[in-house]
């Protein structure tokens, strides 16, 4: 081995040395993953690197993060565990090196389909922590030559810390969580049971007692929907949702929403809406996620609204983004509350037992909007109404 080949190595072990302090003292994830695939295409000489992440539910993979990411339709495609290099990575648990992946016939084109980006050689690890396969670590086409017994152990040194950092920073998350979610949980169950015991009382009224049931099936959907809301959260908060981008028209969606909101709207005698200019650039984005975006927001603007008010869904283009707003005429939300509105499980105290919610909406939706890498804000003055406002590339991006 010559004195430059020595050099590189202890250059591209000490670049390893001082990502391990990096994995040890943040909890930023896609931060940190992105550094890896950048460091691992660097020391690979490679043109291209990706994280795979694995869903336990769809028994799929799907991209995490990659250096290419910002290719269109990259984000959303998952890779299946059969047919595919990266799943026989994960199964076998064992790296894999291959010269031409078009002679290997686990090789998937999916991605290759839908990016127009040509793979030809590819040298993948399985990223494992505790004896768990969290995902799948890729570097791909070699500049010259082939991947070498250096570039797959140090591939491998990669791998093991970026599988700590998945797993701790998911476990840290999930831990901060749920320590919230158990403390939401004492109220509902404490109301199911008290009503239940009144309910064995042979004193009570049929008039209580039709009470008492009405009070434990609202409960009872209270509950549902603090479930349903702290996975969505969980999920998102620990990486694993990926967004599925296509094009889509934003009036579309925003009649939609109001279809699934007009007999809450209609119930409060609410006027819902839509200024939308006439022509509108093309839009692309996860239109499951803004759908669910817009009908947070949609809900609340209507809940929170006062009697015969209006609600208006505005897109406009600003600045080369696409601006969304939900603009309500209602009471206004309180100054001391305006810091707090994204935390988690916040409700705003003067109108906590007037209107049933689970103070996750506006979590979940702030982590969605960042997930596109956009931002979302609010306005609003006490007794002035409220708008919440949501700036979006016109195109996905990565960072």
């Amino acid at each position: 081995m010559d004195e430059k080949t020595k050099t590189q190595d202890l250059s591209d072990y000490r670049r390893l040395i001082e990502i391990a302090r990096d994995l040890a003292s943040t909890l930023d994830l896609d931060a940190l993953l992105y550094r890896i695939v950048k460091l691992a295409a660097e020391i690979a000489k490679a043109e291209e690197a990706s994280i795979l992440l694995y869903d336990d539910a769809a028994r799929q993979l799907h991209f995490q993060v990659a250096t290419n990411m910002e290719l269109p339709n990259m984000r959303g495609v998952d890779v299946p565990l059969e047919g595919s290099i990266a799943g026989w990575i994960l199964t076998h648990r064992e790296p894999v090196r291959i010269g031409d992946v078009q002679d290997d016939s686990r090789y998937f084109d999916g991605v290759e389909n839908a990016t127009s980006f040509t793979t030809q050689s590819l040298l993948g690890v399985p990223l494992i922590t505790k004896d768990k396969v969290v995902g799948v670590l890729e570097v791909l086409n070699k500049k010259e030559g082939h991947f070498t017994d250096v570039d797959e152990e140090l591939l491998l040194v990669l791998g093991s810390q970026a599988a700590v950092a998945i797993e701790n920073t998911r476990l840290f998350q999930q831990s901060d969580l749920i320590s919230e979610f158990v403390h939401e949980l004492r109220t509902p169950l404490a109301s199911l049971s008290t009503a239940t015991y009144l309910l064995l009382r042979p004193e009570i009224s049929s008039t209580q007692h039709e009470q008492i049931v009405n009070n434990i099936h609202s409960e009872t959907l209270r509950l549902n929907a603090l479930a349903s809301s702290f996975l969505d959260l969980s999920r998102l908060e620990s990486g694993r949702v990926h967004f599925h981008y296509e094009i889509f028209d934003i009036g579309k969606l925003f009649n939609e929403c109001c279809e699934v909101m007009q007999t809450k709207a209609d119930e409060e005698n609410i006027q819902v809406k839509i200024d939308i200019p006439d022509a509108l650039p093309e839009f692309e984005a996860d239109p499951s996620k803004i759908k669910q975006v817009v009908l947070n927001l949609l809900s609340n603007a209507i809940k929170y609204n006062r009697p015969h008010g209006t609600v208006t869904l505005k897109a406009r283009m600003e600045k080369e983004q696409m601006r969304l707003d939900v603009k309500d005429t209602g009471y206004g939300i309180p100054e001391d509350a305006m810091p707090h509105l994204f935390k988690k499980f916040f409700r705003v105290h003067e109108t906590e037992s007037k209107v049933a919610g689970t103070g996750l909406g506006l979590s979940i939706s702030k982590q969605i909007v960042q997930g596109h890498k956009g931002t979302i804000e609010v306005k609003s003055k006490s007794g002035k109404g409220t708008t919440f406002i949501i700036r979006l590339p016109l195109r996905a991006v990565r960072d």
